[in-house]
């Protein structure tokens, strides 16, 4: 009794450190947008949003997702190889991509149905990397416990870029500044995190080809299953951006897309500390006793209590808010808000337990799960764009099958953490 009481005050305490930081590092955005709303065009933020889509679905390919694997060795000297191996593969693919965009940057841009994405595509490679190097050194300070520093990267990044988003909107017309933003604060949260690295010269002197091998073959079943299914997700979520500014409008994809920045704070506020820290406690829960439940449904009531008063509040001022904070312009945002907050709702819960499939190394599972996922939107989109059918109606249609494919996820989930090995 006494050492579940002490895990979970060890548990709330780790996510109250990076939660804080998160805060912070939300707050900073949440600030800037009535300035970032009046200085940028629904067609900036649309370009920028174009910019992110893409930057995030490739993000996910750049370390083949060995990087997740960091968290499972019981001794830092394989995790350490496993960090060299990913870093080695996000180099080697952000050089391949570069070379792709130099030679294919004509045809990339002509697909993509807007010309003012062709200069931008050169960065992509580039920010690719940096936002690989982050989710390396991210997830082994997480195995380290330097939640404090994680938390200090967070605010760090996200204070840069608001200035730069700021400074340059001020100066300069177009989506320059917040697609500069996006990529130089990437570079300082990275210098920040890789301190804790080369600190440990014992640790870092372990890393050995031969290891990193033996490492790479023995978890193969991360970029064997792991990667298709979490490029799949996140084509989930960022395709349909791609093909809403194809099939609707730059300017479109603009309002959606500040829906999305302002819905997904919750997530990134509250669900992705408390994910992060479920990802520690799950796999210390299950090499005890083979099953992570007691952690599992402790961590999903907290994401109740949290999100149904929030997403409550939310329903009924959203369409308010969003004329108020971001003027009379971005009306039209606060009616998409209305319409897929049951979507953010149920992501909020569900994606800050997803890490339950690493855990147990369910890869297939998750795999096929988001393979549905995928095909549905992507039918949804292009069934409403055949037939014309107007983009609330979309976004209706989009809110409700997610929803029910989220809650698929959390039935699958729970199961496979009560059930273990």
């Amino acid at each position: 009794m006494t050492n579940i009481v002490k895990n979970q005050s060890e548990f709330t305490k780790n996510v109250l450190t990076l939660m804080t930081g998160t805060v912070v590092a939300q707050a900073i955005p949440i600030a800037i947008s009535p300035i970032l709303t009046r200085i940028y065009t629904p067609e900036d933020f649309g370009l920028f949003a174009l910019f992110f889509a893409i930057l995030s679905i490739f993000s996910v390919v750049m370390s083949l997702r060995y990087e997740n694997a960091i968290m499972l060795p019981k001794k830092d000297v394989a995790a350490i190889n496993i960090f060299a191996l990913a870093f080695l593969i996000n180099i080697a693919i952000s050089l391949i991509l570069f070379i792709a965009v130099l030679i294919f940057n004509e045809n990339i841009t002509n697909m993509l149905g807007n010309k003012r994405i062709s200069l931008w595509l050169y960065f992509i490679p580039i920010s690719l990397f940096f936002v690989g190097v982050f989710n390396i050194l991210n997830l082994f300070n997480n195995r380290k416990k330097n939640y404090k520093d994680i938390a200090k990267a967070l605010w760090i990044k996200s204070l840069i870029m608001a200035i730069i988003q700021v400074g340059i909107g001020f100066i300069k017309q177009g989506a320059t500044g917040l697609i500069s933003g996006q990529i130089i604060s990437q570079l300082f949260a990275n210098f920040k995190l890789s301190k804790n690295i080369y600190r440990d010269k014992k640790l870092t002197t372990s890393i050995k080809k031969t290891k990193m091998l033996i490492l790479a073959k023995k978890y193969r079943d991360f970029p064997k299953f792991s990667l298709p299914s979490a490029l799949a997700n996140v084509l989930s979520g960022h395709l349909a951006n791609i093909l809403i500014s194809s099939f609707f409008s730059i300017a479109t994809l603009g309002f959606y897309s500040l829906v999305q920045r302002v819905l997904a704070i919750p997530t990134a506020l509250i669900g992705s500390s408390i994910g992060q820290v479920y990802y520690e406690e799950g796999i210390k829960e299950k090499n005890k006793t083979g099953k992570s439940s007691v952690v599992f449904m402790a961590t999903l009531k907290k994401l109740l209590i949290i999100g149904i008063p929030s997403f409550i509040l939310l329903f009924f001022t959203v369409k308010t808010l969003f004329i108020l904070v971001f003027g009379e312009e971005w009306k039209v945002a606060g009616e998409y808000a209305e319409l897929v907050l049951p979507m953010f709702f149920f992501q909020f819960i569900v994606t800050s337990l997803s890490s339950t499939y690493d855990i147990f190394q369910k890869l297939k599972i998750e795999l096929i799960w988001q393979l549905v996922l995928l095909t549905g939107i992507v039918l949804i989109v292009i069934i409403s764009h055949f037939m014309s059918i107007d983009f609330k109606i979309l976004l209706i249609s989009l809110s409700a099958y997610i929803s029910i494919m989220q809650l698929i996820s959390l039935y699958i989930m729970k199961q496979i953490s009560h059930k273990g090995k």
